[in-house]
């Protein structure tokens, strides 16, 4: 078995409309649909994980040369790049975590058209680079 990151970012996908502007019911199904998913993922012990995150209005991005870390406050420009939310599976086959990555871009929005966010798919490494050959090969 291996554990996969599905990282959903602030992108509308194929819908423009912020989510602020949509009807309460639309809003209850999206939130609805994640709730079901959910409860799949963790009846098949696939779910090992899942958060949702503040908004990038809350986020900091430190920096440091080593002494005095900067940090800056955010809202930042491009938020639509920012992490929304994660989750993280152990499953049996790549194929199966992309499979669950569909379902969560056809996530439903406005007038339950499914939203198809672009969601990231990112193998969680058993090990880290540990040497120089290591991290030659990782890169």
């Amino acid at each position: 078995m291996s554990r996969y990151l599905l990282v959903v970012n602030f992108e509308g996908g194929v819908v423009e409309t912020p989510m602020e502007e949509w009807k309460p019911e639309e809003i209850t199904a999206h939130l609805d649909y994640y709730k079901a998913l959910r409860q799949e993922l963790v009846k098949s012990g696939e779910l090992v994980e899942s958060k949702v995150l503040t908004g990038p209005d809350l986020a900091k991005i430190v920096t440091s040369d080593g002494t005095a870390p900067v940090v800056t406050d955010g809202p930042f420009q491009e938020f639509k790049e920012w992490l929304a939310g994660y989750q993280i599976v152990e499953v049996e086959s790549e194929a199966r975590a992309l499979e669950i990555a569909a379902k969560i871009s056809a996530v439903p929005g406005p007038g339950g058209v499914p939203l198809q966010q672009p969601i990231q798919v990112r193998q969680v490494m058993e090990q880290s680079p540990s040497d120089v050959a290591e991290m030659g090969a990782y890169l």
